[in-house]
């Protein structure tokens, strides 16, 4: 199949079904085994591929519902080298400081398995005909929670190291047959573009296949993490071998939308045109306005429209309206530049 002209994709993950919350919680009380977990994951897995084709999004994920707990944790659990450290406030409201953060004690490894990732990608190439994109964590997301401790020297030193376990997942990826990879780090602030950059393609050295590059500002329990401006990261982030730039905007009121005019250099972008923070119904009108306006910076051979971030903290039943919203809206738009030309 050829994708039209302004594919939908999404950026990772999808909203889970009300069984996937009480199943966690049953194999966390000893009610559910191994097999069981597995047996749940399958058919989330399934729920999400089916939610994203019914909705019309042409490149689809297997929504990331065998990752628990915040993306990167359930790899936490297995990565071997680091130990957990106190979490300092548990009290109150909700922040980014209640999270589980780890030190390195010992060189970081992974089991021999790797990490999980080229599994899931087994199984979602096997269970649709769709376009497909693996996923992965960049090394600064992975590094961001781990203290370097005696082991390593700092934060950059602990994200290259996971450059190094990052591009063994992407090989596995790559034999697996994915042909479309996107990477996913976090606009933190203290690492340039330029830097990230360089991490970017010491994880994907010698990966010879589409690299999309997300650049997050945070999106746990639907709130920002990072200061969410991406003009710091600019012109340095062009220094990244990747071939589509998957940027936040609809959330942001499609603030910076024309940094894109002065910086794409014949790039993909892939524009967030659905805003996931919002609890807000995204309209196709809106959507079709927004995508009207990223073509005012974007040539349409280059565009790919797509949530803002991943909808793993959204409802279901939001999440599969808005991917309805947003097939809905390209369409539209689709249609009226045909009958232009």
């Amino acid at each position: 199949m050829t994708l039209p002209l302004i594919p939908t994709a999404v950026v990772g993950s999808h909203g889970k079904p009300g069984w996937w919350f009480a199943s966690v919680k049953a194999f966390e009380q000893g009610d559910f085994g191994p097999a069981d977990m597995d047996e749940m994951f399958d058919d989330a897995a399934n729920a999400a591929i089916r939610d994203m084709e019914k909705a019309g999004i042409d490149i689809i994920t297997d929504g990331e519902v065998r990752r628990l707990d915040g993306y990167v944790d359930s790899y936490y659990a297995i990565i071997k080298g680091i130990e957990p450290l106190p979490v300092r406030r548990k009290a109150g409201p909700w922040g980014y400081d209640q999270q589980t953060r780890y030190e390195a004690v010992g060189r970081i490894e992974t089991p021999s398995g790797g990490l999980g990732i080229v599994k899931e990608f087994e199984y979602l190439r096997s269970h649709t005909t769709s376009h497909v994109k693996a996923t992965c964590a960049g090394p600064l997301t992975f590094g961001s929670r781990i203290h370097p401790g005696t082991i390593y020297k700092g934060v950059v030193d602990v994200a290259e190291r996971f450059a190094e376990v990052i591009a063994a997942e992407l090989r596995g990826l790559v034999a697996a047959g994915a042909d479309f990879i996107q990477l996913d780090e976090p606009a933190r602030g203290n690492v340039s573009g330029e830097e990230m950059a360089r991490l970017f393609n010491l994880a994907t050295a010698g990966i010879n296949v589409k690299l999309a590059f997300h650049i997050c500002f945070g999106n746990r329990f639907g709130r920002s993490r990072f200061s969410r401006s991406y003009e710091p990261y600019f012109p340095g982030l062009l220094k990244a071998r990747a071939d589509q730039f998957v940027l936040e905007f609809a959330g942001r009121e499609l603030s910076e939308v024309d940094l894109w005019k002065r910086y794409g250099e014949g790039r993909e972008l892939g524009a967030g045109v659905i805003d996931v923070k919002g609890f807000n119904q995204d309209t196709v009108d809106e959507v079709a306005a927004r995508i009207r306006r990223v073509l005012q910076v974007c040539p349409a051979e280059k565009l790919t429209v797509n949530p803002d971030c991943g909808f793993g903290w959204s409802p279901r039943y939001m999440c599969n309206q808005k991917l309805a919203a947003l097939a809905t809206g390209a369409a539209r738009v689709r249609k009226e530049l045909s009958g232009r030309r």
